[in-house]
């Protein structure tokens, strides 16, 4: 089933929770728990500049669903790390039809990637959006990020 479910952060959940939708509303928002329990391909976005950009941030949202006040929407909406990660590349190549170029490393498909300094499997999940870039693998070659 090709019905990719979109994930934008958590960023607005407390005036969603509070003001447009209400709480029950608001726990039920992009609810990736929901869609791989039903067998539902889904990825997730960024709203830059409304939201922050930046794919470990919103893998952070996903797993945790904090919200800017610190309270927790949607509990049982909450996806691991492995599925936030599986969605970051796997999902979103698959919703983009461009699984059999991109999304994993095999041969015969592109394998750009970000080289992070942690795991996402292994770091606290309130630590996710925290992790330092340390650069980036482009067409087999290594490239450091440059440090500010």
């Amino acid at each position: 089933m090709r019905q990719p479910l979109h994930q934008s952060c958590v960023d607005w959940s407390d005036q969603h929770y509070e003001i447009t939708v209400g709480p029950e509303r608001a726990k039920r928002m992009n609810s990736c728990a929901t869609a791989k329990r039903e067998g539902v391909s889904y990825s997730f976005h960024s709203d830059a500049a409304i939201t922050p950009l930046g794919q470990l941030h919103t893998m952070w949202c996903v797993v945790n669903r904090v919200t800017p006040k610190g309270r927790v929407v949607g509990e049982t909406e909450r996806i691991s790390a492995y599925d936030a990660l599986y969605a970051a590349t796997v999902g979103a190549a698959y919703q983009l039809h461009m699984d059999h170029e991109i999304g994993t490393i095999e041969c015969g498909k592109f394998a750009d990637f970000a080289v992070l300094d942690e795991s996402p499997l292994d770091v606290d999940p309130m630590k996710i959006k925290d992790i330092p870039v340390w650069g980036t693998v482009v067409g087999g070659v290594k490239y450091q990020a440059v440090q500010p």
